[in-house]
């Protein structure tokens, strides 16, 4: 199956959507379409074990879980299995009754299958189709789309159901950029995390890749599809983490789909319920590769407590030894986590990218929680690159947004060195807008100049002051696109100078009848007093200063001019 069948495949699942219109707007499509997608496939999936699955299950079904589960996923050969009577198709021989039969099928799947769909809250869309008697029409068309694995295999089905999964975010492109990256812009992270690796061409390579604010899982499919790509005897192996239910209903039904291990994402928030703090030894979960495109500007004010927490207890031994940012943008806290799961250089060190906006870049004074936190990384010389990146490129952010390349095993020439790239104007026009996103870096699977490999020349060539020629307002003009620098340019000390305050005075007619204009002035014949009688002595009360003042400016103006410098005037 091609890539052209793949998006052809997706398109016609998607095309299942013209029945939902009218009680679903657009960006609920996906609502519906990615957990019957699941159920599909899995029934699919399932369909040659059926009978001796339910044979089994009768003669083990008084032993312990574990045994029961243990057994039954060898008899399908998946970690899954399902203990209903009922399938797909089935359902539809009692029109009646399909809702509830279709929710005691679901309740027939393993655990692992449950939680998905109860994480979809799959339950409340089978009610509303129901209700709206769409439930039949909508079943009907899944259970005659073949996607066993004799038409579409792991990989081929990974690859559709992440093209449904693009689709489905562009369809809700106002909130899509929360739990979905553009794909271009993944492909130019994981190029850069792994191009300068050399080990990843030995034979059967294992590899680990994490990211713990992973959403649908884009950045761990890209990574994983980059290695096989240089290497198709590697074993990538990924982890991820994700707070929100849905995204990680989708992102462990992706791992599902392919035949992956999807214990392996985790679900919860990951600053207070680490999901890979320590493995089955007790070790300490470390990485070879991290990846990660946090949320922008949101606030931990939830977390606050467990985090202060950690710092105050554990510093340096934790997570956030090295301060905290403010309250209101959490993203270099993920960083900080993520820094905290590098594997040792003698054991091959990590690499680390991850998508920030210019907040973790510029904020924060000498001394404070972000500048102390940078100094933190930069003295620990683990920044290796920062790349600026166009803008536009995000469903729901047109902002600047950079890219953080981190190592701690850095090559030899990058030792005690940050690379900062300017890839601003790498990109080409998309023809329709998509929530904010009105750009692309360029992608030849799009049709477009191969923008991400040269991006990652840039990168690779580490030359300071290399130039490109880009067309900017109908002119070529070169641009620096590399600089190179030393970790201590980038340190610095806040130094407050103070001098005596300056005041001006000079009281000539012009001025004294400015006064009339100064706030200050007037207010001294206001009163904000309900009572009438005391409002009115207040007044009163107050031009007589006014009048005061007067006098004594006009006193100071017959002086000699040589002396008669100063109405109160700041400069």
């Amino acid at each position: 199956m091609t890539a052209e069948t793949h998006s052809q495949l997706a398109n016609f699942i998607w095309s299942i959507c013209n029945l939902l219109r009218g009680p679903y707007k657009r960006n609920e499509y996906r609502k519906v379409i990615l957990p019957l997608t699941v159920l599909c496939r899995f029934d699919c999936l399932l369909a040659p074990t059926k009978e001796q699955v339910l044979e089994e299950f009768k003669a083990i079904k008084t032993k312990p879980e574990t045994v029961v589960r243990s057994l039954l996923q060898k008899v399908t050969g998946r970690p899954f299995y399902n203990l209903s009577k009922l399938d797909l198709k089935k359902l539809l021989d009692d029109p009646n009754q399909l809702a509830p039969n279709l929710n005691s099928y679901i309740n027939g799947f393993s655990k692992n299958v449950r939680d998905i769909m109860e994480r979809f809250a799959f339950d409340q869309q089978i009610a509303k189709m129901a209700e709206k008697n769409l439930l039949y029409e909508v079943v009907k068309k899944f259970a005659a789309l073949d996607l066993s694995p004799d038409k579409v295999d792991n990989v081929q089905m990974g690859y559709v159901f992440e093209e449904l999964i693009r689709i489905g975010a562009e369809q809700s492109n106002e909130e899509a950029g929360e739990h979905f990256t553009p794909r271009e812009v993944i492909k130019l992270m994981v190029n850069l995390l792994l191009s300068p690796e050399k080990d990843l061409a030995r034979s059967h390579v294992v590899k680990t890749i994490y990211d713990p604010a992973c959403g649908t899982g884009g950045m761990l499919s890209v990574a994983e599809q980059y290695i096989r790509k240089l290497n198709a005897e590697a074993s990538p192996m990924v982890y991820g983490q994700d707070w929100n239910d849905e995204a990680w209903a989708v992102c462990k039904s992706d791992m599902l789909i392919k035949g992956e291990d999807a214990d392996n994402i985790a679900q919860g928030d990951t600053f207070t319920k680490d999901g890979f703090a320590r493995d089955r030894d007790g070790k300490k979960w470390t990485f070879d590769y991290m990846l990660a495109n946090p949320p922008f500007g949101v606030e931990w004010k939830q977390q606050q407590k467990y985090i202060e927490q950690e710092r105050d207890t554990l510093g340096y031994e934790g997570r956030f030894g090295s301060g905290l940012p403010r309250i209101n943008d959490g993203a270099l806290l993920f960083l900080q986590h993520m820094l905290d799961k590098q594997r040792a250089p003698k054991d091959g060190g990590s690499r680390i990218g991850i998508v920030f906006n210019g907040s973790p870049l510029f904020t924060g004074d000498a001394g404070q929680g972000e500048s102390e936190i940078r100094r933190w990384i930069i003295e620990n010389d683990w920044l290796e690159a920062v790349v600026a990146l166009p803008d536009q490129l995000f469903y729901n952010t047109g902002i600047s947004t950079y890219i953080w390349v981190l190592s701690n095993h850095k090559e030899r020439e990058r030792k005690g060195k940050i690379q900062l790239i300017d890839a601003r104007n790498f990109w080409v026009q998309m023809k329709k807008s998509l929530g904010n996103k009105r750009h692309r870096i360029g992608d030849p699977d799009e049709g477009d100049a191969d923008h991400i490999a040269e991006i990652a020349r840039i990168h690779g060539a580490f030359k300071d002051g290399e130039t490109r020629k880009f067309t900017v307002d109908g002119q070529e003009k070169t641009f620096v696109v590399s600089k190179v620098f030393d970790n201590e340019d980038f340190g610095f000390n806040k130094i407050t100078v103070e001098r005596p305050l300056r005041l001006n005075f000079q009281a000539t007619d012009e001025r004294i009848a400015q006064l009339d204009e100064e706030s200050g002035f007037k207010n001294l014949a206001a009163s904000t007093k309900k009572n009438e009688e005391l409002r009115l002595k207040d007044i009163e009360a107050g031009q007589k200063r006014q009048e005061t003042i007067r006098e004594l400016l006009k006193a100071f103006g017959v002086r000699p001019a040589r002396n008669s410098t100063k109405t109160a005037r700041r400069s």
